[in-house]
């Protein structure tokens, strides 16, 4: 971890500090996330319970996957299952991951690598280790993020991006202290490549021990930041925060974030995700798949799955979980 990185930071583009006088984001809580199961049973940690929805919006839900060793056979992935309403964005930091959906789309994604998928109108997808993995284990480690449509593109035509880790935009800061991987979005004119319909920014950066990043923020856009790895502290006040715990900032121009002096042998940098989008302030209805903006629309997305209006599986995925469960 991780898996995009440079042997000198100070070989990149800098990112400017912000001017004297914008007004630093103070931190209005740091929350930890708790422990639970996804899909077949990988660990994850649920990066956004227990924030208002006001502080999360645009964002629905963010889930830790992993860090986790998987000896071999036991590899885990998601089952068939529908999504209506939003965006997922899966960034794999260790591992290998494969998707395929009703709509076409899919691919396999490595360390380093983003697979964005806008579910829109709707579609059913599965998200998998490779066989070889399964038969190997190894490391898997990665995050994936929900970000919500506004009322006008949740029923837009599905839609995937295979994002490779070449493709992401590195940047450092003035002294090298922390390397800076924009996925998406924009940060002091430097922008990512991913193509969002909700405005958002996403940055993954490591922060070397003792250094501190204070980065410019637009005022429009909310402002949130997980630490997967490290220890540190956030806003001017130094907050401190630890792996597993999400800081959520209040209005200003810029926020900071700094890594301990001292971090763990296994962890030997303060790797964190920041995050900031426009709110959509729409009324939002979420329940397990989707995401919509009212209950009778969430009865409307079950009724349309129930009728198989949201896509079948391919007949090449059916025959293949067919022969996998005559072997087991």
């Amino acid at each position: 971890m991780p898996a995009v990185t440079v042997e000198n930071p100070l070989t990149l583009p800098r990112v400017a500090e912000p001017a004297q006088e914008t007004a630093a984001r103070k931190v209005l809580a740091v929350t930890t996330a708790p422990g639970g199961f996804e899909g077949e049973g990988f660990p994850v940690r649920r990066a956004f319970a227990g924030i208002n929805y006001q502080h999360l919006d645009p964002f629905i839900m963010m889930d830790q996957m992993g860090e986790v060793e998987y000896a071999p056979g036991e590899p885990k992935g998601t089952p068939w299952h529908p999504h209506r309403g939003f965006e997922t964005v899966t960034y794999l930091i260790d591992g290998t991951f494969v998707h395929q959906d009703s709509n076409g789309g899919g691919g396999v994604i490595n360390g380093g690598d983003t697979q964005w998928m806008t579910a829109g109108s709707g579609l059913l997808h599965i998200e998998a280790p490779p066989e070889s993995l399964v038969v190997s284990g190894g490391l898997f480690h990665g995050l994936q993020l929900w970000v919500n449509l506004p009322a006008s593109d949740k029923m837009m035509p599905p839609r995937y991006q295979d994002i490779g880790g070449g493709q992401v935009q590195l940047l450092s800061t003035p002294d090298g202290g922390a390397l800076l991987r924009v996925i998406a979005g924009e940060l002091d004119g430097h922008s990512g490549p991913g193509i969002t319909h909700t405005p958002i920014t996403m940055i993954h950066a490591t922060i070397t021990p003792g250094a501190q990043i204070t980065l410019p923020w637009r005022e429009d856009f909310n402002a949130l930041a997980y630490v997967m790895a490290g220890r540190g502290s956030v806003g001017t006040d130094r907050r401190p925060v630890h792996t597993g715990q999400t800081a959520v900032f209040g209005e200003g121009g810029s926020i900071t974030v700094r890594a301990d002096e001292s971090q763990d042998s296994n962890t030997p940098d303060l790797e964190v995700v920041i995050l900031g989008g426009r709110p959509i302030r729409e009324p939002m209805a979420h329940y397990g798949p989707f995401v919509m903006n009212s209950r009778q629309e969430l009865q409307q997305a079950f009724d349309d799955f129930q009728a198989g209006r949201l896509g079948t599986i391919p007949t090449t995925a059916r025959e293949r979980n067919k022969s996998a469960d005559q072997h087991s």
